[in-house]
């Protein structure tokens, strides 16, 4: 598999350290409000990643944060009347109401800022006994981003060019508690009125990109095969991750980077003062959740994508069509009797290969999903005269890509109550008398049932309504 490395900025195979393990962290959320519809894209697009290398014999251990400490979480509590806790709790349950919905698997371990204090203290005084850290005068500890020589190197920035800007944040500047406005906290002393944790530096609490290189060095040691987030996290965010962590650890933090593009709505960057912020409950209320998650696969991860209710509208159709689909499939595979057509044996191994080629090119979901509507478009066409191994065959093959996508899990099988199978059968001898009259009012009757029925070539077909 080749996947755009952000950090060389080229398309590179995707080798693990150890053979047929991927050790994976993504950046979570900040749990102090629904996650919005771009937050979704991480969560959907490195689901789907993680589900593709399984599907390909891999082990995958998938770690994903949530940060339940911060300066938007605290302020929250403040404006409430509650507390940082509980609104963390709170949010944290919606969160994953809604990644459970999106159809994201559970990350192998889901660690929390809060849990890994202690873990985040060693790294700062590993970092402060090799020089990379100091201890400003009211407590804060923050990282010395001069002693990196590599600072900069997932961003592409230079840090000369970064000093352009140091001089005007240095004016800005009320304190003299870092020695460069590049700096930045590791650890902040605490404030009145904010939660806060011992520490040699006095009470104080963890700073936001220290989080993340606490939580991946305890649960994936210090070297990771991929690191993945949002594109707005690679500076600082990421940037500072590598500098505190190679800093600490003394070798590589992540050898692959990924990052997905932003999210804009009818064209617009999303913004409250635009009016075009759009939440994912937002969004699932309306049109359930299986559209949200389709709409993230229908362009290339790395590339912005732009939200419409046009587009979420055909995206809701496009899923309709392969429902429809494998409906027919389960319906072609009940009859008794069958063709003996084979074609759809060699149609479902040429969609598996084109489904992998597109996925193994960098995680290619447009063309991925083109070779699902292939595949829809032969089951179409030769289901009738197919026999039945060769429907099984693609029936097979539909569920494993469609899975791999993370599609298609609203199906259900609706138990056909007696009532209804006699109708039917009523029904399909009154056509066979050409009693138009008795099968219209029985058709009638089905629906007031709750039943739709589809005259075919291979007899009457029911759906639910």
């Amino acid at each position: 598999m080749q996947i755009f490395n952000t950090l060389t900025r080229q398309k590179e195979e995707f080798v693990p350290q150890v053979p047929g393990e991927y050790r994976i962290y993504v950046c979570g959320p900040t749990v102090y409000n629904y996650i919005h519809i771009g937050n979704a894209r991480p969560l959907i697009v490195f689901d789907t990643l993680r589900r593709y290398l399984e599907y390909r014999g891999n082990k995958v251990f998938y770690v994903s944060n949530i940060t339940d400490i911060d300066d938007k979480l605290i302020k929250k509590g403040q404006e409430e009347g509650t507390s940082m806790k509980e609104v963390a709790q709170r949010f944290e349950s919606e969160y994953l109401k809604d990644a459970a919905g999106l159809n994201c698997k559970k990350p192998t371990v889901q660690p929390r800022a809060t849990e890994h204090i202690q873990q985040i203290l060693d790294i700062v005084k590993d970092l402060i006994d090799s020089g990379h850290a100091y201890v400003a005068k009211n407590g804060d500890v923050y990282f010395r981003v001069k002693s990196d020589p590599e600072y900069g190197k997932l961003s592409h920035l230079k840090l000369d060019d970064l000093e352009s800007g140091n001089r005007e944040l240095r004016s800005q500047m009320d304190d003299d508690l870092k020695e460069d406005p590049a700096d930045f906290a590791v650890w902040k002393a605490a404030k009145p009125g904010e939660p806060a944790w011992e520490s040699p530096y006095g009470m104080g609490r963890p700073g936001w990109h220290i989080e993340c290189s606490a939580m991946s060095r305890t649960h994936l040691g210090k070297t990771i095969d991929l690191h993945c987030g949002g594109q707005d996290l690679i500076f600082p965010h990421h940037e500072n991750e590598i500098a505190q962590s190679e800093c600490a650890n003394g070798c590589t933090f992540a050898r692959y980077w990924m990052h997905n593009g932003f999210i804009n709505v009818d064209n617009q960057k999303m913004s409250k003062s635009l009016h075009n912020f759009f939440t994912v409950r937002d969004v699932a209320d309306v049109y359930g959740y299986e559209p949200i998650r389709y709409f993230m696969l229908t362009a290339g991860y790395r590339m912005p994508l732009n939200y419409t209710v046009d587009l979420i509208e055909s995206c809701k159709n496009s899923l309709e069509r392969l429902y429809t689909c494998r409906e027919n499939l389960d319906f072609a595979l009940t009859k008794n009797t069958f063709g003996t057509d084979e074609t759809l044996k060699e149609k479902a191994a040429e969609a598996r290969t084109k489904f992998c080629t597109a996925m193994d090119d960098d995680l290619n979901t447009p063309d991925a999903l083109a070779a699902v509507f292939d595949l829809v478009k032969e089951i179409n066409t030769l289901s009738a005269v197919s026999s039945k191994d060769a429907l099984q065959t693609a029936a097979a093959a539909f569920d494993e890509i469609t899975g791999v996508l993370g599609l298609l899990y609203n199906r259900k099988k609706d138990e056909v109550p007696a009532e209804v199978t006699e109708l039917v059968e009523k029904r399909a001898a009154a056509k066979k008398a050409k009693d138009w009259a008795t099968a219209d009012a029985i058709r009638a009757q089905l629906t007031e049932l709750g039943w739709a029925v589809k005259d075919t070539a291979q007899g009457p077909q029911l759906s639910k309504l």
